[in-house]
């Protein structure tokens, strides 16, 4: 698989990450059998957070067999210095380890938020601090929604944060005033040397009122498809609703991959799901311009993982 430097901390990571938020309620056997096979594929970097349910508990047994073969990034919700110090301890003890690689401040979706991580005793304090005693080597941030690009660029501005977390995919960049803001965010990632990276790459909409598709393929899943456009019940662990067809993840990883300023994307949040995106990773080409933009003339076949755009 193919593996990209991120940003100025240098470190060679695999363009899929592994995204452990899809150990989030799982069993720690379901969770040894994931884990297993990203390594068995050379994933070297994995994402968690204090908020992702059991997830650093089920990572935890790994660590001491682990630990230097991968780059460990973890995040913390905390708003105050000591709300964040707490989960970062928490952190270390669920995961089992001395130290993390990186640190991110989680789910910076508005200016009001990211004022209040920086505010004196805010949030980032901690994080600071928490580098200086060796506890965590860099420090990034992460946000979800429509806004955090935009969010993110103000935060770089602010700080000098060695990571951003950013959505990224076909139907958000088809979004004029979306893909302003991230192309702008790009700049400023560029010009600073920060590791980006990118979540929501195979999502198709939300769960509650995306649009149908017919992509004509065969799906492994294609019947529980069926089941949940009757039912409307969830049929993976995800929180937004994501494409589970061959052809289309390949086109979506394809797609992130062919943006040459992103690191990598993390996988989904279904463990079920992390064979196929590793596939299509390995199997990835580069995109002309014309095929990216052809692809996107197909976004309004779908939706935002945020539901309706704003603007």
């Amino acid at each position: 698989m193919e593996q990209r430097r991120f940003g100025r901390m240098g470190h060679s990571s695999t363009v899929v990450i592994y995204g452990a938020a899809s150990l989030s309620d799982v069993t720690q056997v379901q969770a040894d059998e994931s884990i297993d096979y990203a390594l068995k594929v050379g994933i070297n970097h994995f994402d968690v957070a204090a908020s992702y349910g059991v997830a650093e508990e089920r990572m935890g047994p790994w660590m001491k067999q682990i630990r230097k073969q991968i780059f460990l990034a973890t995040k913390t919700d905390g708003l105050t210095r000591d709300e964040a110090w707490r989960e970062i301890e928490q952190s270390l003890r669920r995961l089992q380890v001395d130290s993390v690689d990186l640190e991110q401040l989680h789910e910076v979706n508005s200016l009001n938020k990211l004022d209040q991580l920086t505010s004196k005793n805010g949030g980032l304090q901690a994080l600071i601090e928490a580098k200086e005693q060796g506890l965590i080597h860099h420090i990034g941030i992460t946000g979800h929604g429509h806004d955090a690009p935009a969010v993110h660029l103000e935060a770089l501005r602010r700080f000098p944060f060695e990571s951003v977390l950013s959505p990224f995919n076909f139907v958000l960049y088809a979004n004029v005033a979306y893909r302003q803001a991230f192309d702008a965010l790009v700049m400023e990632v560029q010009k600073q040397d920060v590791g980006l990276r990118t979540i929501k790459a195979v999502a198709r909409g939300t769960w509650g009122g995306d649009k149908a598709y017919d992509s004509g393929t065969q799906s492994i899943l294609s019947e529980n498809i069926s089941s949940w456009e009757k039912s409307g019940h969830k049929n993976y662990s995800t929180w937004y609703r994501p494409f589970d067809d061959d052809e289309h993840i390949q086109q979506c990883v394809s797609f992130v991959l062919s943006h040459s300023a992103i690191t990598g994307f993390a996988s989904a949040g279904d463990i079920r799901l992390l064979p196929q995106i590793v596939k299509a990773a390995e199997n990835y080409r580069k995109m002309s311009t014309v095929e990216q933009n052809q692809l996107m003339q197909t976004a309004d076949q779908f939706a935002s993982p945020f539901g309706a755009f704003s603007h």
